[in-house]
């Protein structure tokens, strides 16, 4: 078996999020039918991670085995991948690589934006939330300051995951104000689900001032989900990048 890295990017909109669940549409599952059809051959493929229900990605890797030794080298494969696959979702790249990497376990970050209108957005309203209260763009940047001195985030964690450990080690994050709109990034060695997303929920409420950046700091020190904030919607959140060791696409 030859195992390839495959590229793609999705409009998560439409999905039950990245991981194959029964009788829900996924992202996952809409690859695997569709490398299968155009290559003759049973296949699953693996992501470098599972993306929530609505989250999207400009940039997304998994890898896939195959009994094929030539897959990246067979001319207008791409075209027809993509004729077949809906168009929210694109392959853009495939490149065999050695058996030994994983395209979860390999990656050494992870890097998600998450996207804020503060005015009524019209052409990028599917993918930003919409939140009209006036931020503090400086106490946004405390938030963060105070987020990148820890490693336990349970209070960001979804209840209930079987994961090892609930430390990630976060490499960087800030808020910048573009226009009309606030984008938060953040990069780290690993998230733990729905964390982007609670953790951007209880940062605006330090930017609107309904919590200090000393009660940001006891919450994530409490290890307690209940005290954290609303989770931020899914339509604002992307994974834009991953990185592997060595130069992949």
């Amino acid at each position: 078996m030859f195992r390839y890295f495959i590229q793609l990017a999705y409009d998560g909109s439409g999905y039950h999020g990245w991981q194959v669940q029964p009788n829900a549409p996924t992202i996952q599952g809409t690859v695997e039918e569709c490398l299968s059809r155009v290559l003759r051959e049973k296949l699953s493929v693996t992501g470098a991670g599972r993306t929530d229900a609505g989250v999207h990605a400009s940039y997304f890797v998994a890898h896939l085995d195959s009994h094929s030794r030539d897959l990246d080298q067979q001319p207008g494969l791409l075209y027809r991948l993509n004729s077949v696959l809906p168009r929210d979702i694109v392959i853009k790249n495939i490149k065999r690589v050695d058996n030994r990497l994983h395209a979860r376990f390999s990656a050494s970050y992870r890097t998600y934006r998450y996207h804020l209108a503060s005015t009524k957005p019209l052409f990028n309203r599917s993918y930003c939330y919409h939140y009209p209260v006036k931020l503090s763009h400086s106490a946004l940047q405390d938030a963060c300051d105070v987020v990148k001195r820890y490693s336990d985030f349970t209070s960001f964690s979804k209840l209930h995951t079987e994961v090892r450990t609930n430390n990630c080690q976060i490499m960087e994050a800030g808020w910048t104000r573009e226009d009309e709109e606030y984008v938060f990034e953040i990069r780290a060695d690993r998230f733990l689900r729905n964390m982007v997303r609670s953790m951007v929920g209880t940062m605006l409420d330090v930017g609107s001032g309904k919590k200090s950046v000393s009660e940001l700091q006891g919450i994530i020190e409490a290890r307690d989900r209940s005290l954290a904030g609303m989770s931020a919607p899914a339509r604002g959140l992307f994974i834009v990048d991953i990185g592997y060791p060595g130069s992949l696409f």
